[in-house]
Formats: C-alpha cells, structure tokens, sequence
C-alpha cells in the first residue's frame, strides 16, 4: 500500500493513545476512518479533533471480545463506507500479576481484548480487505511479544499469541496473493494511559513491587510519543514490513532477544530486582 489517500481505514481502541494518533495520522494522508472503542467519551474526543479534517469519519462503540459485535462493525464500515482498506486492531489493556496469584477472570480479561480481539478484528474484516483488492491487516503486539518479563505473563502471553498469529496470518496471504498483507506491530515504552488504565493485583508484591503506585513507576520507562509511534507504524505498512519495531528501546530488546535469547532472562531478573 503506497498511498492511504482515498483508502478506508478501521482502527479500534481509536479513542485514545496510539489508535487516537493513528486516525489523526491517516487523516492527514486523506483516509477515510471508521473508529471504534469501548470508550465512548474517548471517542467522541477523537472524532471532535477530526472535525475539520477532508474525509469521511464514523465511529461506533465496540467491544473488541465481544465477536458478534466486532463482525457487526465490520459489515456496517464496509456499508458505510462502501470499502474496508486497513484494519488496525489497536486495542489493548494491561495487567500486573504474578502467575500464582493472578486472578482468572482477570487473565480472561485481557485475553479476550489483546489476543480474541486481534483474532476477531482480523477475521471479520478480512473478506473486505479482500474485496478492496489492496488491503492490510495491522496487529498491535509489543516488545512483550519478543521477549518475558516478570509480573507480566497475561501480557506476554497475549502478545506473542499475536506475533504468531500474524505471522502466520501473513504467510498465508503471501502465498494467496490476494491482495492483502498483514504487519505485527512492536511498540516499545510508547507515552500513552495504557499502563495508567491496567490493572495492578496485590500479587506482585512478593517480587518487591508496590501494588500502589507499580503503573506509574512502569509508566516512566515510556519514552517514545504516541504521534512518533503512528509515524512509525504507518511508514511500515507503505514498505509491507513483516515486523515494525517502535522506538529506540523496541530496537534494542529486539536486538537482545536475538543474540541473548537465554541470558536476556538473567539480566531482566537482575534488572527487576534493582528497579521494581
């Protein structure tokens, strides 16, 4: 995709942080949106900032686990806006909790959004983006789904569950040639609430953690703007990049993970008990 001038792009979890950027981003480029979030207020915010810009804009409440409800939404964008392009399957939460004293509801509660909602965003738009006949698929993991951390194994497990299956995802429509491509999306420490907006459990006190203020410590290792992140991610997609690292600490775990694949685990340890 060279251009997203005149393309239709859906991005979910659109009414803040990276998915809010992106929509402003494509706007610029002249792409039609079609936002969605939980968050209605964000939402609107959103919308409200893309006023004046030259294209068609529609939002809808989504929640992303709910799979009728994400399906839905697809049908309507492609109604609505007579095509489907892209599809950004942005949204996401977080957790701290040790795997011990991690509660299964809350397990099940990121699950659903950060991987089902990847699962469900992507298929129900794919036959669209195959319509188009020049489409894209871009799943938002993390560095989280390069390498393990402790105090987040609900995290890691749903993003390098999204690595693989876009990876797969990719391989599969390169063999198709069907006119869609797919990207795994590698953010870093990006200066967005996500953490702010997680959840915390008591648990990861027995690493040495303070439950009560354990966001806003994590929340000061962000260090790239969500407005660079978009950048990035879009420059991505117009190369087909298989894998799209964001920010400069994305690079160097990425660089880690590949020559340290084992002893990357002791230096994180060492790293956790001096800083958490």
């Amino acid at each position: 995709m060279k251009s997203f001038t005149d393309k239709v792009a859906a991005i979910t979890g659109a009414g803040s942080g990276m998915g809010r950027t992106l929509a402003l981003a494509l706007a610029r480029r002249g792409c039609h949106l079609a936002l969605s979030d939980v968050n209605e207020i964000g939402l609107a915010e959103t919308a409200a900032l893309l006023r004046d810009a030259r294209v068609e804009v529609t939002t809808q409440r989504v929640d992303v686990a709910d799979r009728e409800a994400v399906y839905a939404w697809a049908d309507q964008v492609a109604r609505e806006h007579g095509k489907v392009n892209l599809i950004f399957n942005n949204a996401g939460v977080g957790l701290g909790a040790t795997v011990e004293g991690m509660r299964l509801e809350d397990f099940e509660w990121l699950m659903n959004i950060n991987f089902w909602g990847v699962v469900h965003g992507t298929r129900a738009f794919l036959p669209h983006l195959k319509a188009s006949g020049d489409g894209h698929v871009v799943n938002t993991s993390s560095v989280f789904g390069l390498i393990g951390v402790p105090s987040q194994s609900a995290y890691n497990a749903a993003k390098f569950a999204v690595r693989g299956f876009t990876e797969s995802l990719r391989q599969e429509l390169d063999i198709l040639r069907c006119g869609v491509s797919a990207t795994s999306v590698h953010p870093g420490g990006i200066k967005t609430n996500i953490a702010r907006a997680g959840r915390i459990d008591p648990s990861i006190a027995s690493l040495g953690a303070d439950p009560s203020n354990a966001n806003l410590k994590f929340e000061k290792n962000f260090i790239t703007t969500a407005e660079v992140a978009a950048e990035t991610i879009l420059r991505g997609v117009e190369k087909n990049k298989r894998r799209v690292l964001v920010g400069p600490d994305a690079h160097f775990i990425d660089l880690m993970a590949r020559l340290l694949p084992s002893l990357y685990q002791r230096l994180t340890v060492a790293v956790a008990r001096k800083h958490i």
